[in-house]
């Protein structure tokens, strides 16, 4: 039992099935720090929900980053780190794209709350963060 909970938890793998499991938890622990900031900057601070889903992003996208290298995808084929947490924040960078246009859609188009556009399209940025940071790791085809 102890050897399957290591293997869970705490061994180096690339299997894209107990990477994902550990990207779920990552990326949940990630997004509760994203849900919170956007709704701090925006119903404590006043700051447009627009402006504050960037800010909360790449706040986010660090955490995300540091956990991601350490625990989730830690056999990277990338061993400069200056290079992968630039790669990293490149496809972050195309998730914030995707965030801020399926939020403007979601609040201002079809007219949802916006922190559940924010869940919504959480949702959805998940699986391309996922599957283009497996490949940015691991250069793998799916």
């Amino acid at each position: 039992m102890q050897g399957k909970i290591n293997k869970l938890f705490k061994e180096g793998t690339d299997n894209i099935f107990l990477q994902f499991f550990r990207y779920l938890f990552v990326g949940g622990f990630a997004f509760l720090v994203d849900f919170f900031l956007l709704y701090f900057f925006s119903d404590v601070c006043g700051i447009y929900y627009l402006i504050s889903a960037i800010l909360s992003f790449v706040i986010s996208l660090i955490v995300n980053y540091i956990l991601s290298t350490h625990w989730v995808f830690n056999k990277s084929q990338i061993d400069n780190r200056f290079v992968e947490f630039n790669i990293f924040a490149l496809i972050g960078i195309v998730g914030l794209i995707f965030t801020e246009l399926f939020l403007y859609l979601f609040t201002d188009i079809i007219g949802l709350y916006y922190l559940i556009s924010k869940i919504i399209t959480t949702a959805i940025v998940m699986f391309w963060n996922f599957l283009a940071r497996r490949y940015m790791f691991y250069g793998k085809n799916f």
